[in-house]
């Protein structure tokens, strides 16, 4: 598709998505969430892509959601009609009008078949730090600052933050930044464990790409899919059993493949592997193992 409010940009197997909307510091709208869905959806579709790098244009990452409708800019009967009501007149929040735009883009890359870098160039607050939480590795430039500003607008946190957050730096700290609602520094994302390093800014887009190198040059595709659902679904889960039954399935489904093979003689005769089994074609038949949630 034609992309108005990002960029997508694919080179050496990597797919580097930039929000795109630089005069406004990349705030995010709704055309931004319907092209950032449809680059996933595209990005799992082609068997050529091996990585996800996302980052920002110009000095932001993303400073938002864009507020220039004002004081209903989170009103939904204002901005998109009035929802559905119960017979009692309650409302009937199965309505998917009533659906947070931020957590329809998590939700779409917690379901990734790719791994996805988050390259922070600069301030990165509201949405446009909540829609980093689903990806897997978050890299900051000293020049980046993030804020989960929410209390500080009279609303709460979006995005299905409140369950990636807690997950990824622990209960307190999530809950210290979200009740301040202030914004922070680089270092103190680093220090909470929300990024993994912080680099200058001229190192952050060569230090993702080759993160990204390194997992396209050497790794199965499909282990790589299989391996990031089994990492971020086990977060669920209620005893080890399940991840038990799950790396079982997984060991045994791979275990004859043809990119196992691959991976042992390759590793015996010194040299690179060259994996062929794609993500579109040769995913194992107990895939997916979850059943999907609807919204209701």
């Amino acid at each position: 598709m034609a992309y108005e409010t990002i960029k997508y940009e694919v080179a050496e197997n990597i797919l580097t998505i930039t929000l795109n909307r630089p005069e406004k510091l990349n705030a995010f709208t709704g055309q931004m969430q319907q092209e950032l869905i449809a680059a996933f959806d595209a990005a799992d579709a082609d068997d050529n892509i091996r990585a996800i790098i996302v980052t920002g244009e110009g000095r932001a990452f993303c400073a938002g959601a864009d507020l220039s409708s004002g004081a209903n800019t989170f009103d939904r009967d204002a901005r998109r009609g009035p929802v559905k009501r119960l017979a009692s007149g309650a409302v009937d929040y199965s309505d998917p009008k009533v659906r947070d735009g931020g957590g329809q883009v998590t939700l779409r890359i917690f379901k990734s078949l790719k791994p996805v870098i988050a390259a922070v160039n600069g301030p990165a607050v509201g949405i446009g730090v909540t829609m980093q939480l689903a990806m897997d590795i978050r890299i900051a430039s000293e020049a980046a600052r993030f804020g989960f500003v929410f209390s500080q607008r009279g609303i709460v946190p979006e995005a299905a933050s409140s369950w990636f957050l807690p997950r990824i730096v622990g209960i307190s700290q999530a809950l210290e930044w979200c009740y301040a609602g202030r914004v922070f520094p680089a270092q103190e994302a680093l220090a909470g464990r929300l990024v993994s390093k912080v680099v200058p800014p001229d190192d952050l887009l060569p230090t993702a790409r080759a993160l990204a190198k390194e997992i396209a040059a050497k790794t199965a595709p499909v282990s790589v899919a299989l391996i990031r659902q089994m990492m971020w679904r086990m977060l669920g889960a209620d005893d080890p059993m399940e991840a038990h039954k799950v790396d079982s399935r997984g060991i045994y489904a791979r275990g004859r493949s043809d990119d196992v093979k691959e991976g042992v003689v390759s590793f015996l005769e010194k040299r690179p592997a060259q994996f062929k089994n794609k993500v579109s074609s040769d995913m194992p038949d107990y895939f997916p193992w979850w059943d999907e949630r609807d919204y209701k």
